[in-house]
């Protein structure tokens, strides 16, 4: 069947203009390609890749910071829960800072190939935008490990930082598995639950930054604190550990998709209203919306 469509009817569909009351229609956004795709929303693919680099530039520099020999801060704390501490609060705030910068307001702020497979699950994502979604933040985590490294002259690459690698903790990878899992759902249950919320959406990203804080503090002895493939794999493929990286692909996926799963039970099937994690915003979105959640939620659909 061919449906024809005018300009403005193109313009919504790429754009997600429709109000946010009314249900969405078989569109032209619904049956677009890899080049459609590519064509339309490469700002966005590009804002997560540009986001994973930031965090990861982030993760080496704080990592090199607060363990490389040469830092004062190292032998100044000599506390390792103060040194995680320290660390979770500085991750935590950039993962905020990410998720509230223009960058993140437009992509939705993921910057984890997990919870995006965990958002398409639910259909918030067409199939190629979740790929290339995948692509951006597996190519930005490496590139942020490389421009840590060459901003500072290889000092990640000591063996006391080693580009801040996740690896399983004294008690071996079963339970380095069992807590990636756990904490993978945590956060991502949160964010559903959250964002779902009416007068709680607003904070998702301080409820986020805070999961970040406090993980990196107390679970990082347990599998080296990651919830992220492609935050695991960027510095992996400097390090060269790769020995346990199914770890970090399958327990944070799993995590995720059993707690978009649990959030469905929740809600009786009904899906979230949209895959951002900042929704207060005037930023295109090119998700999917559903719309059953209250009128006052706002997810601005306007093209820039």
């Amino acid at each position: 069947m061919t449906t024809t469509v005018n300009g403005n009817s193109v313009k919504e569909a790429v754009n997600n203009t429709r109000p946010l009351g009314t249900p969405r229609a078989q569109s032209v956004k619904d049956t677009l390609g890899v080049a459609a795709s590519l064509r339309l929303h490469w700002p966005e693919y590009l804002m997560e890749a540009g986001e994973m680099s930031i965090f990861m530039f982030c993760i080496c520099s704080f990592a090199t910071l607060l363990q490389h020999p040469a830092s004062p801060l190292r032998h100044f704390l000599i506390s390792g829960i103060v040194r995680r501490a320290l660390m979770g609060l500085a991750i935590g705030a950039t993962v905020m800072a990410l998720i509230l910068s223009p960058w993140g307001k437009q992509s939705g702020g993921h910057i984890n190939p997990a919870m995006t497979f965990a958002f398409y699950r639910l259909g918030k994502l067409r199939p190629w935008d979740a790929l290339f979604y995948g692509v951006a933040q597996f190519c930005g985590a490496t590139i942020g490990v490389a421009l840590a490294t060459f901003l500072l002259r290889g000092a990640p690459a000591d063996g006391t930082v080693r580009y801040a690698v996740t690896a399983p903790g004294v008690y071996g990878a079963a339970v380095a598995f069992a807590a990636e899992l756990a904490i993978s759902f945590i956060l991502m249950i949160t964010v559903l639950l959250v964002t779902n919320h009416e007068r709680l959406a607003r904070y998702t990203p301080y409820f986020v930054g805070s999961l970040y804080a406090v993980n990196i503090t107390f679970e990082t002895p347990l599998s080296g604190m990651s919830m992220n493939p492609a935050r695991t794999f960027g510095p992996a493929a400097y390090a060269g550990y790769w020995h346990t990286l199914w770890i970090y692909f399958i327990a944070p996926t799993v995590g995720m998709l059993a707690a978009a799963e649990t959030f469905l039970r929740i809600r009786g099937g009904v899906a979230p209203y949209c895959a951002k994690l900042h929704h207060a915003n005037d930023a295109r979105c090119i998700f999917h919306h559903t719309p059953q959640l209250p009128k006052r939620r706002l997810c601005a659909n306007t093209s820039r």
